[in-house]
This record gives structure tokens, sequence and C-alpha cells, in this order.
């Protein structure tokens, strides 16, 4: 229930919510004030905002998030700023004064140092543009000053509406601007503001922000603004919110499009019938273009507003070589792997809605996050994406090799190549200690125990495997039925993969008959039975006929490689089909998943639930085999650890890991004493 520190005059409230409204309490403010319902109906942040507003007086009220922070000299301005609402633009007075914020934790890491500056060109020039001349300026959760009697009478500062009004600060800047107000932007002032310094945490409040702007984007508020705005404010206000995360989302869906497109030309053999052709010969300025446009979207655009900022701050020969410096300490890989996480959250969104409230913490902190944090994290969003694009690149290689020369397939892949590697190692090349050998060994440990423990009633995602499998689909559960359409025509693309390579095998090369792709199927069927029999094995078989149930597991190993062993034995059979049909069937059955995901219910009425768990079970710990081990490989090499800590991370930093890394030591040397 929500209340009022007396000493400090700060309203609490019992739930989330990260900031909170200056106001000054009456001398004997000490009773606590109900509000109607059994709890907190909206979200934390903007309920505690809409309860703080009673506690205050005057005609000013400003908006302080929790991780921003005044100066002494600042203060002193106050006075100046308030005058602002006295000066009218044109017809109207402001009703939201914003001024800038001076990030002061750019020196942690390299990360912390990306996201400094990519925010400061946010608040400073960013900020200054839409207020003048865009006129698209709102509310973004800055030390804002609000009119506070415009605003009392205009339902409140925050829209605390559950999931729809997840980016409660900006509903607010949309509502003043709904109602005639007039929001204006100050330089003269800035208040301090502690940004993200870790990646999981920088990565869990960009996924808040995409949510939040997925919502925006079905959101009546954003309809009326285009529908009242004239022709250059409404494009000006669309590509200053919903707009670029349209365009990130368009980005790496024609990335898709293009990598599927090669599939369907490679495996259809109309790539090589045009690569034969007289036009196409001679179209090396075409590769040539084709690379350089995808470096400069994919990595080098998304630094040029901080290199702005930085040249009007300190001067542009400074920015180069902070532009050079943030290059070599991997700013695009940064960047790309941010354009996977916009893009997953901000899809999902506009598919099935459920946005939620992602805690990051704040705190500053850079630890070492273990595998399975990272994979529950970026499972979904990152990994599966980026194993499905080499996947895609592996096939466009093998297929188009013969016609193709090496430069050509480099020109055309290399941004895409770089994509993949970003989505699946950037977690663990900005993890701290992320090649440290005994890290790693406990994080198998740790993953293992965590991928094999049973879920259940009371067990957290971060205890099993199940659990989070469970709340992985939970979007699923409350979505409509065009978002479950949708989801599953996107799956169908997998079965491309299965229905083009079993026709490039060798022994059915001299045949294109439709048989091909049944008996293709039947093996799936056929896999998918064995896995069924398994399951229900266990549940039998397990406890009270151990040996029978072992039995049974050895009879079908033993089938399988007999099968196996006949395959490779067949005449026309080579070492590459061997890898095509791998190719062809794992896609196949991931796509079946998602079907079956999305068909929950359906496939629970027919018993097939179990099965489907075990499936999954069985792709995660793939995953999480071809994530690991790379990982592990690298770290067996000390002077990898140490590169990545010295390029990555700050001298005191470095220093104090590596302080910790000897005090660790001789603490487990002791203890392995102790025991002896």
């Amino acid at each position: 229930m929500p209340y009022v520190d007396p000493k400090s005059g700060k309203v609490e409230a019992n739930g989330g919510g990260g900031g909170f409204v200056k106001a000054i309490a009456f001398p004997m403010v000490i009773y606590r004030i109900k509000l109607p319902g059994p709890a907190i109906l909206g979200e934390g942040k903007p309920e505690n905002q809409n309860h703080a507003i009673i506690f205050t007086r005057g005609e000013g009220l400003q908006t302080i998030d929790m991780n921003q922070d005044n100066y002494m000299e600042e203060a002193l301005k106050m006075r100046n700023l308030l005058q602002e609402f006295l000066k009218h633009d044109g017809v109207r007075y402001p009703s939201i004064l914003g001024v800038r914020e001076h990030i002061f934790t750019g020196s942690v890491s390299s990360l912390a140092w990306f996201m400094s500056n990519q925010e400061t060109s946010f608040v400073t020039i960013g900020q200054r543009l839409l207020a003048n001349p865009l006129k698209v300026r709102f509310h973004y959760g800055h030390p804002d000053i609000f009119d506070r009697i415009f605003h009392l009478t205009r339902g409140g500062v925050s829209k605390a509406s559950k999931i729809i009004n997840l980016s409660e600060d900006i509903f607010a800047g949309f509502n003043s601007t709904l109602r005639e107000g007039n929001i204006t932007h100050h330089e003269y002032m800035q208040v301090g503001k502690g940004r993200d310094v870790g990646l999981n945490q920088i990565s869990l409040f960009e996924a808040k922000i995409a949510n939040g702007n997925g919502e925006q984007t079905l959101s009546r508020d954003i309809y009326r603004l285009g529908h009242r705005f004239d022709f250059f404010r409404m494009l000006s206000c669309y590509f200053t919110t919903i707009g670029f995360y349209f365009s990130t989302l368009v980005t790496v869906l024609t990335v898709y499009v293009f990598l599927y497109g090669r599939l369907y030309l490679v495996l259809s053999g109309l790539e090589e019938g045009l690569a034969a052709g007289r036009r196409f010969i001679h179209n090396e300025p075409l590769q040539v273009a084709l690379a350089s446009q995808s470096f400069v979207q994919l990595g080098f655009l998304m630094a040029l507003p901080m290199m702005m900022e930085i040249g009007l701050e300190k001067g542009f020969r400074t920015a180069l070589s902070e532009f050079i410096l943030m290059q070599l300490q991997l700013a695009s890989v940064f960047f790309t792997f941010s354009l996977g996480t916009k893009t997953h959250y901000y899809g999902r969104t506009l598919l099935h809605g459920g946005a939620e409230y992602r805690g990051t913490g704040r705190g500053f902190v850079v630890f070492h996050a273990k595998f399975a944090e990272n994979y529950r994290l970026y499972s979904r969003s990152h990994f599966v994406k980026g194993i499905e694009m080499m996947i895609l690149l592996v096939v466009y290689q093998i297929f188009g090799q013969s016609y193709r020369s090496a430069a050509a397939y480099i020109f055309i892949t290399i941004s895409m190549w770089f994509m993949v590697g970003t989505w699946l190692f950037s977690p663990f090349l900005f993890n701290p200690s992320g090649f440290e050998w005994q890290k790693i060994v406990d994080d198998w440990t740790d993953w293992n125990k965590w991928i094999s423990n049973h879920g259940g009633i009371g067990v957290s995602p971060e205890r099993s495997w199940e659990s989070w499998w469970d709340k992985e689909q939970e979007h699923l559960k409350y979505s409509g039925k065009r978002g479950i359409f949708v989801e599953i025509v996107l799956a169908l693309r997998f079965f491309i993969y299965q229905y083009g390579l079993v026709y490039h095998l060798n022994i059915t090369k001299k045949t294109k008959s439709v048989l091909v792709y049944g008996i293709s199927w039947l093996v799936i069927l056929i896999v998918l039975l064995v896995m069924k029999t398994v399951s229900v094995g266990r549940r039998r078989f397990s406890a009270n006929f151990q040996l029978v149930f072992r039995l049974i597991k050895f009879l079908i190993f033993v089938t399988f490689v007999s099968i196996l062993i006949t395959l490779i034995a067949l005449p026309h059979m080579t070492v590459q089909d061997i890898i095509v049909c791998i190719l062809a069937f794992m896609p196949t059955g991931w796509g079946l998943l998602l079907i079956a995901q999305a068909c929950r219910g359906l496939v629970r009425w027919a018993g097939l639930w179990g099965s489907i768990r075990a499936l999954a079970r069985g792709y995660e710990i793939i995953m999480g085999l071809l994530l690991f081990t790379p990982i592990a490989f690298l770290a067996w090499f000390p002077f990898v650890s140490e590169f990545q800590t010295r390029m990555l991370f700050n001298q005191a930093f470095s220093r104090g890991l590596q302080i910790s890394r000897i005090l660790g030591g001789h603490k487990k040397d002791r203890s392995s004493q102790n025991k002896e």
C-alpha cells in the first residue's frame, strides 16, 4: 500500500517502479492513503507518481528517476527555469519544461561508454531538435518540470494502465500535446544520470523500451496524434518514436527475405542459370555495393548521432578519434546485437501484446553472468535466429560453390556472417571473465543442473529449464487468433529446408517425384514416434522396471546406429548427404515445435505435450553445446581472458578483477587444505 515517508517526503509503494515525484510534504503527513481495490492496479512507477501528486503544492512539479541525481550548482538555476513557464511560444505557454542530462557512468566499461555516448546524444541534440523546429518532443522519464495545474485537470503526469502504458512517461507527453500543451527543452541546466553498465542490464532496458514502443504502435494516442498533426509534424512524430523501431524491424526482416530468397534460388537451380547468363557474368560492382551498404547500415550509422554530439561538445577531431576507438572496442558488435533485441521484443509485442516491466537494477556493478543466465535471456531473441541464419548461409555455400567464386560469396554474405557472429557470441564477449577457465567449468555445472531440473508449482525459471520454457510461451496463451495464425505461418518457413534439400541428395537426384518428399515426412514421424515411446517408457518403467527401460533405450540406439551405417554404406550416399540430411530435418523439427507451442491446447488434448517438451529439451541441449564449445575452447588459452578484460573494461575494474582472482584462488587453496 502506498505511503509517504515523514522524514524524506518521498512517496513509496509496494510494487515495482523506478521513479518518484518530488513532493513538498506537509509537516504532519503521516497517514497511509488507501487506494481503491485490493492491490495496485496499474504499473508501479506511474501509480507512485499519480499518488504523490496529492502531497504536492505549488504550480510546478518535477519528476526525477531513481537513477538521477542533481548537482548543487545546477539547483541554483531552478529559479531561471521556472521563469520559462511565463514565456509563451506563439499562443501557448509551456506545459512541460525539459532539461538535459549528464551521463556519468561512461568510464566503467566499453559498453557503459557506448551507452553513455548514445544517451548523451539523445538527451542533448536529439531533444533540442525534437523541441525546435520539429515540435514533437514528449516526456521521456527525464527530470522534466510539469505545469501542475495544467496536468491535474488533464489526467495527471502519468498514464498507469497495465501493459498498454508500460512507457508511462511518453504517454504523459502524448497526453499533454493532445490537450493543446506546449513542450519545450532547455540546455542551460542539467541533471546527473547513471545508465546501465552491463550487457544484461542494457538488454533488459532495451527490451522494456521495445515492448513499450510496440504498445505505443497499437495505442489510440499515436492514432490521434497522427490524425491531428500536419503532414510534416506527423512524419517527424513517426520517425522519432515508433518509426525507428519499425525501421529496425524492417531491416532485420529484409535480411531474412534476402537469405530465404537466395536459398530458393540456389536450391531451385535458378541462380546457377542466372550466373551462366551473359548479363550476370560481370556483376562485381553489384557485389561490392551490397557488402558496403550492409556494413554501413549495420554498424556505422548507429554511431553517427554520437559523433555529431561529441563533435559539437569537444570538436570533430576528438569525435573522429573517439569513433575509431569505439570501433576498436567493438562498438559495431554491440549495436548490431542491440538490433536483435529491439527487433525481437518490438515484433513480439506487435503480434501478441503482453508488454511487461523488466527491472534492470541499474546497479553500479559489472559482474560475471553465468552461461545459463545468458542462455535464458538471449535464447529466443538472438541465439535461435543466429543459428537459423547460419544454417541458411551454410546451405547457400554448399549448393552454390560449384559455379560461384569465393569472392562473390564473401561480398554477398559477409555482413550476414557478421550479424550471425554478434548475435551468437556477444553476450559472452562482453561478459566479465567470460573466457576464464574456472568460471567456464562452474558455468557448465550450473547449465547441466538447470537444463535437467524438472519444473512445477513454485519452481522459478532460474532453477529449472521446464519452468523457463513454460514462461517463454506465456505471450502465446493470451494472444488472439490473428497472432496465433501469423505465428504458425512464420513457422512454415522452416519446412523450405526439408522440401528443397531432400531432392539434392545423391540418391534422389535422378527423380523429382513427390514420393521422395512423402518418405522424408515418414522418417520424421518415425523419429517422433520413437521419442513418444521413450517418453511413455520413462513415466511407466523408469521407476519400477529400470532394466526394461534401459533395454528399450539400448535397442532404439542400436536401431539408429544400424540405419546410419546402412545409409553410409549405400553406393550413392556421401558425407555431404549426411550433412544435408541434418540441415534438412533439424529446422523441420524446430518448425513443428513452434507450431505445437502455438496450438498448445490441441497438442495437450492429443496427449503429445510430453513428447513436445522432450523434443524441445533436446534442441536446447544441442544449441547449448553449439554455443558452449567455442567458448570452452578459447578459455583454454589464458591470454584470451586477459585480452578481453583489458580491452573492454577500465583499469580500476581490471585491477579489481585480478585481485579477486588471486583472493579467490587463495581461499580455494585454504578450503582444500582444511578438508584434507
